[in-house]
């Protein structure tokens, strides 16, 4: 089977968004995991203080028998510690086994049917960026004519001598200012208007900039928008194309729809799966290859122990005999998964049968050059594979039952034929 085709724009960006989904689920697991590793670390070390403390206050005054039970309890709380480590570590161990153990009963808790309406976008705008341009620079007050000066006599000096004389002094300086205020007033009288008409000017230029400014950054942000919403429509354009393709059977649409439904079914990141996959309208069959990863990054190790003589944390390999079943298992998990989830999502019944191959890609150890090395190959028709409960059943039993080829060592990656495959 030659399949070099990539997926899809659409698959694309769908595997895209449930990676991101996986790592931000992965991510809070991390954080959850490492804030409790803290805190059994915090625990361990106040603990270690507590019994240093203890044996340093005791020091000066223990016998000698009271010093070694202090330093048996100190040894005790550090094999305490690394023993935590290992179990730390079997923990990590168990959670990956599990699932890798699981690829197949994960599938069948979900429907594998992609809505493509749902792939269609909606243009999220972001807020018109200058708000204070929208609001008018409020208009000055009107410039106001202060009160006309007002004539008021100066009063009469105290004193029995020179009273009049005084006066009329006093008099005369008060007419001199009252005269020199009423010229300034009528100056100021006579040029209101054309200082308000200046004021008027000057406020009427600072709003048409106002004006101006929120126009241009007006017509920028609607530019930006437009260009948001053409993206979005165009995408939109294409999902409606993808979908009326796709209810007349147009072999493209059919493969893109594959390429989203596989890219659609995310592995545990311990066992990455990725798949290639093409369309034969002519024999309504999909051909598929699931790559999977090589045997040597699956877990090898039975179990972690922390062995005291040497202070190491050690791990118990798994026999040949067991890897060679767990990694046997997770391949015919992952071709029944396939199957199962391209038959499932295909609600118009389009595809009628399926060919596939599971395998890695990897180094050839006979030539160094990078191959994809088919492990299991096995074909199936609509009609006869969902009929099967996959709830109950064996995986390397239904290969067997549906006439796949399954390697009888894929560890050292011996390949199948898959031209012998019969279509069950």
């Amino acid at each position: 089977m030659t399949l070099a085709r990539r997926r899809g724009f659409f698959a694309e960006i769908q595997h895209q968004q449930r990676l991101a989904d996986q790592r931000a689920a992965r991510a809070r697991r991390e954080r959850a995991a490492a804030l409790a590793a803290v805190e059994r670390s915090r625990v361990q070390v106040e603990r270690a203080r507590a019994q240093a403390a203890r044996s340093a206050a005791a020091s000066a005054r223990a016998t000698e028998a009271e010093r070694k039970r202090a330093e048996r309890e100190a040894q005790a709380a550090y094999a305490e510690a690394r023993k935590a480590e290992a179990d730390d570590q079997n923990e990590a161990l168990r959670l990956t086994n599990e699932s890798i153990a699981n690829l197949l009963s994960a599938t069948l808790e979900v429907d594998d049917y992609v809505d493509l309406e749902q792939l269609k976008r909606t243009a999220e705008h972001p807020p018109f960026p200058h708000p204070d341009l929208e609001a008018p620079i409020p208009r000055p007050m009107p410039l106001a004519l202060p009160p006309a000066p007002m004539w008021q006599e100066p009063p009469a000096p105290k004193g029995l001598f020179g009273k009049r004389k005084k006066h009329e002094e006093l008099k005369q300086e008060a007419w001199a200012t009252f005269q020199a205020n009423g010229a300034e007033w009528e100056r100021l009288r006579d040029s209101l208007p054309g200082r308000q008409a200046e004021a008027d000017r000057q406020y009427e230029g600072l709003e048409q900039r106002r004006r101006d400014q929120l126009a241009a950054e007006r017509r920028r942000y609607e530019a930006a928008c437009n260009v948001r919403q053409r993206d979005v429509d165009e995408h939109n354009a294409e999902i409606d194309a993808l979908i009326a393709g796709l209810g007349y059977g147009v072999p493209e649409a059919v493969q893109e729809y594959l390429d989203i439904v596989l890219a659609n079914s995310i592995y545990p990141e311990d066992f990455e799966v990725r798949h290639e996959a093409s369309f034969d309208a002519a024999s309504s069959e999909a051909r598929i290859r699931a790559v999977v990863p090589a045997p040597e990054t699956i877990p090898t190790v039975k179990a972690y122990r922390w062995v005291k003589a040497s202070d190491e944390i050690v791990g118990s390999p798994l026999t040949k005999k067991d890897q060679t079943e767990r990694y046997g298992d997770a391949l015919a998990q992952v071709a029944l998964r396939t199957l199962h989830e391209v038959f499932e999502a295909d609600r118009r019944g389009i595809v009628q049968s399926i060919s596939l191959e599971v395998g890695p890609a990897t180094k050839d150890p006979a030539t160094g050059l990078d191959r994809f090395f088919p492990l299991v190959a096995v074909g199936a028709s609509r009609e006869h594979f969902t009929g099967f409960d996959l709830s109950a059943v064996v995986p390397s039993s239904t290969l067997q039952h549906l006439g796949a080829a399954i390697s009888k060592n894929p560890l050292s990656l011996s390949v199948v034929d898959p031209g012998g495959v019969r279509r069950s």
